[in-house]
């Protein structure tokens, strides 16, 4: 087992990433007087693992939630749905809420924790490889159909228990959508995690526990001690968004359905590294790059990149955004990367020449 320590100003917990990592639910949970317990989960999870947890669980009172399994499950009509529910069952401020599942379900049962009776306690246990990024640092919330997470709070979780072992269910697709989150902190603040990635991640899943241990274990470090220097997101913070503006952009565009929320951020560094590349006058995209990604699986084309026009109405609503101007995470090699302002022309420039090159790259 390994044990990453997040500390902010007003909390501090702890990640302990492991096989096994479930196990020690009961332990966390027996450290505080607990009344009830609700446990949050969808429907590709709940018969994998719900049963598991709960038989973890007998010495509590202990509901459960099941939401679709699915982005659009992320969403205030889910929310009000789980929240109903909590009152129904008369949870009080001494019950724990666990989020079962990957990033959706940790979103979605982190703002309920957040809001239900104006705050209860409550525990990330990830199933997903993606929820290395999204469990730890305490941003929770649900989608608009205007654009994704603009309804949400900062509420951290009073504990993580990152089980490896969870990881043996992951499609592809899934592996995929959670490397890229870890890729990309690489390209923020850590060069020699993304040369260990580039020669020991040669396909996925990862196979090797030693190698995913390392890779999930700097990568959780590294956004934790980004959480500790700007939790609410106000300087640094929205480093951790590189690749994330025109991410979320296709996700929406897609409604959400065929394209994994880290293949579309993958598609999303590709574009912030050309653009920069055009603003600092110099080459940056990695040489091996894109011959890499491609052979994990990836696509750098994506259908919507035919449509910048709607591509660029969903930038408009990104949350990074000041009066009005479109900002992003801009990329001038390894660790050294900044938010910037960049023009609706310049962008729908790069977004027809990003279209063509990525389609024939």
């Amino acid at each position: 087992m390994k044990s990453v320590d997040i500390n902010t100003k007003f909390k501090r917990y702890s990640v302990t990433i492991g096989e096994g990592a479930s196990q020690l639910l009961p332990d966390v949970l027996h450290s505080r007087n607990v009344s009830t317990i609700l446990i949050i989960t969808d429907s590709n999870v709940a018969p994998l693992f719900l049963g598991q947890v709960k038989n973890l669980l007998n010495d509590f009172i202990v509901h459960e939630w099941v939401i679709p399994a699915g982005e659009t499950s992320k969403s205030l009509r889910e929310y009000e749905k789980i929240i109903t529910h909590a009152l129904k069952k008369k949870l009080d401020r001494k019950s724990v809420i666990i989020a079962l599942g990957g990033g959706v379900v940790g979103d979605l049962a982190g703002f309920v924790a957040s809001t239900l009776l104006r705050g209860v306690p409550f525990i990330q246990v990830p199933t997903t490889l993606l929820a290395h990024d999204s469990s730890v640092g305490g941003k929770v919330g649900v989608n608009h159909t205007i654009g994704k997470n603009l309804i949400g709070a900062f509420y951290q979780p009073e504990a993580v228990l990152y089980d490896l072992a969870f990881m043996t269910s992951l499609t592809p697709k899934e592996w995929r959508s959670g490397f890229a989150e870890i890729l990309k902190v690489s390209f923020i603040r850590d060069k020699e995690l993304f040369d260990y990635l580039n020669e020991n991640v040669l396909r996925l899943p990862i196979e090797n526990k030693t190698v995913l241990s390392y890779a999930v274990s700097k990568a959780i470090g590294i956004k934790g001690a980004i959480v500790q220097e700007d939790e609410h997101e106000s300087g640094v913070r929205a480093y951790l968004n590189f690749g994330h503006t025109l991410g979320h952009a296709i996700e929406a565009e897609s409604r959400y359905q065929n394209i994994a929320h880290g293949e579309a951020v993958m598609i999303g560094m590709l574009f912030a590294m050309r653009l920069s590349e055009k603003r600092y006058g110099k080459a940056l995209i990695p040489k091996n790059i894109v011959p890499w990604i491609k052979s994990l699986g990836y696509s750098i084309w994506n259908p919507t990149l035919g449509r910048p026009e709607l591509l660029l109405e969903k930038m408009r609503q990104d949350k990074k955004n000041r009066d009005q101007t479109i900002r992003m995470v801009l990329y001038n090699g390894f660790e050294q990367v900044a938010l910037e302002k960049v023009s609706e022309h310049d962008l729908l420039h790069e977004l027809n020449d990003f279209n063509v090159w990525s389609k024939n790259v």
